[in-house]
């Protein structure tokens, strides 16, 4: 009997526990409830409530900013202001035109009038910028081994250009070395021919020559042949070939 009291008891306390998580969850999904109608939650398991962001207004720490901008205790070539009236307007001078742009009193309504301040503004910039800095002797043009303006140094910049140059270098003799390649087995294609083609004429003759001496032909074609070699060609082999031909051909 003493066992069965107590998994009763057991029974009844772990109805009690279900009946408590089920209020804490419902409370728990209430909780989730309104949060979802404030617009607080957000996507994953947890979500950070938002803070009021605090606005500053340090009035006198931009008091003291303005103050050291005002200082103006950097060099020119530093800062690069100017201060001036637009560029005169040649053309409205030329048809003799009263040009009221110079003093700024345009529409400022009127695109067209608009830019054309800022463009005249931006020349007369220019022509005075250009003289303080060619007399400061400040350079106003890239050069011309400029590549393009990017976060590397110069150095960097140096290094690939030599590689670059280093591998132009490289297909430059590649390709020289190519052609010399063609260019001698085509010389050695002509070679073989020219040997080849002496050989013929060589074997052309010998059998000629071996015709006429055992009484098969009477003709003597192929001395002209040597008569042209003498003639173009050193004195003494064609000499000495027509000799040596003339005294076969007197043997009995």
């Amino acid at each position: 009997m003493i066992p069965f009291n107590n998994t009763m008891d057991i029974v009844e306390s772990d109805d009690q526990l279900g009946e408590t998580s089920e209020e804490d969850s419902e409370l728990s999904d209430g909780q989730l409830q309104e949060a979802f109608a404030k617009g607080l939650l957000k996507p994953g398991l947890n979500f950070a409530t938002e803070e009021k962001k605090k606005s500053v207004n340090n009035v006198e720490g931009l008091k003291q900013c303005l103050a050291d901008f005002r200082k103006n205790t950097l060099p020119w070539v530093e800062r690069l202001d100017l201060v001036n009236l637009p560029a005169e307007d040649i053309v409205a001078k030329s048809e003799g035109k009263l040009d009221n742009k110079a003093s700024g009193n345009i529409n400022p309504d009127d695109d067209f009038q608009r830019e054309m301040f800022f463009y005249r503004q931006a020349q007369a910039a220019v022509l005075e910028a250009m003289p303080r800095l060619q007399k400061l002797k400040i350079a106003t043009k890239r050069p011309d081994d400029y590549f393009a303006e990017m976060a590397k140094s110069d150095q960097q910049m140096q290094k690939i250009r030599k590689k670059l140059l280093m591998k132009q270098t490289i297909i430059e003799k590649s390709e020289k070395a190519k052609k010399l390649r063609e260019q001698r087995k085509y010389g050695k294609k002509v070679q073989v021919e020219v040997i080849q083609k002496r050989q013929k004429d060589k074997k052309a003759m010998m059998s000629a020559v071996k015709k006429y001496q055992k009484g098969m032909s009477d003709k003597l074609d192929f001395l002209e042949g040597d008569q042209k070699t003498v003639k173009g060609g050193p004195p003494g082999k064609g000499a000495g070939k027509g000799a040596g031909g003339q005294t076969s051909d007197k043997r009995p």
